[in-house]
């Protein structure tokens, strides 16, 4: 065993959240990342090649950990989860995310002493709310499709396996960043950016919205967590993210003004119109697939404003961002140089962008 710092492990320490996080867990303590695909390197961090869906690849993980570092750890940061926008099946779900994390549970259970277990769920188990109305941890738990309804099911197996461990569930809102790295909001950028027509019509009600929550929030509220594990209850929940939640409307017409320096009006499509639209756009040959998938827009009514009092008491967590003031940050970036804040936000680059490339 290595001679080194107290240990903190990190699963999806490859994607946006986990790096960030490792980046300032490193500072403090030895921090082991595991990820099927190991994107870059910190000091301080050790990156361990895992794949959730496997058996024998997690035990080999933890396996190495405790070899190399000890049984001793002080959190484990559970970020690795399955997550898509095109819909479909369940089969990923199960083997990655829940699957997954009870064979994590399993093998820390077994072989590790292990003071706290954080996991990153999301607001959208909760059962959408009425603008106005403020979702709490009580809300009722009503997941509409696969992502939240896998991380109900992660939540309930650690409630099921925790031991001594303290658990520590975060049902985190939509993470954005300085760069924007948020897809629908980046999407729903392009839209009106391009002009296009699905940015002047939406599928639902435009005074409805989701709360949104800036990353470096995100990772305060970790490190929150982390440091007062003494102090929090066994079992715990926290919603996490921006108590102002905008309306789409809002939203487009924010965008709009600071894009086109006008703000336009938004027509709201009946749903099955919209439905049949989607479906033209996905599968025609040579029509530009859409973002937009014919299920989304069952969801498109949905509306999350949160009550985050419990995150305000247990950890003394309060947002220090907004995306009201950091949505101009985006759209300057955008007009100053528009391929790559395409490239940036992972968005195909039509011909009418491409041309504005220096």
């Amino acid at each position: 065993m290595s001679d080194t710092k107290e240990v903190i492990l990190i699963t999806g320490c490859s994607g946006r959240i986990g790096f960030k996080a490792a980046e300032l867990f490193s500072k403090k303590y030895q921090v082991v990342g595991f990820d099927v695909i190991m994107a870059g390197e910190l000091p301080g961090v050790e990156m361990v090649t895992v794949d959730m869906s496997s058996d024998a690849s997690v035990r080999e993980g933890l396996d190495y950990v405790r070899k190399k570092y000890g049984n001793r750890l002080v959190s484990v940061v559970h970020l690795a989860a399955y997550y898509s926008f095109i819909g479909g099946g369940w089969g990923l779900y199960q083997r990655i995310t829940v699957d997954g994390t009870k064979r994590l549970l399993e093998g820390i259970r077994k072989d590790f002493v292990c003071d706290q277990f954080i996991f990153s769920s999301t607001m959208l188990v909760h059962e959408p709310c009425r603008p106005g109305e403020k979702i709490t941890e009580d809300w009722p738990v009503v997941p509409k499709w696969q992502y939240p309804k896998s991380k109900v099911l992660v939540e309930k197996l650690m409630h099921e396996m925790k031991g001594n461990m303290q658990v520590l569930s975060l049902r985190i809102a939509g993470v954005y960043d300085d760069k924007c790295h948020s897809i629908p909001l980046s999407n729903q950028i392009q839209r009106i950016y391009e002009n296009q027509l699905e940015g002047h019509v939406f599928a639902g009600d435009l005074t409805h919205g989701a709360s949104f929550v800036h990353m470096d929030d995100v990772i305060d509220s970790l490190a929150l967590a982390v440091e007062k594990r003494r102090q929090l209850p066994q079992d715990l929940t926290l919603l996490i993210g921006e108590e102002e939640t905008l309306s789409y409307d809002e939203l487009q017409r924010t965008f709009s003004k600071l894009i086109h320096g006008k703000e336009w009006k938004t027509w709201a499509l009946p749903k099955p119109i919209a439905k049949i639209g989607a479906v033209v756009k996905q599968w025609i040959p040579f029509i530009p697939k859409t973002f937009i998938k014919p299920w989304m827009i069952d969801l498109a009514d949905d509306h999350y404003e949160l009550d985050i009092t419990r995150a305000k008491k247990m950890l003394g967590w309060i947002p220090k961002r907004s995306l009201r003031a950091t949505i101009p940050m985006w759209i300057a970036d955008l007009k100053r140089e528009p391929v790559a804040w395409y490239d940036e936000n992972k968005l195909k680059i039509s011909p009418q962008v491409a041309k504005q490339k220096s």
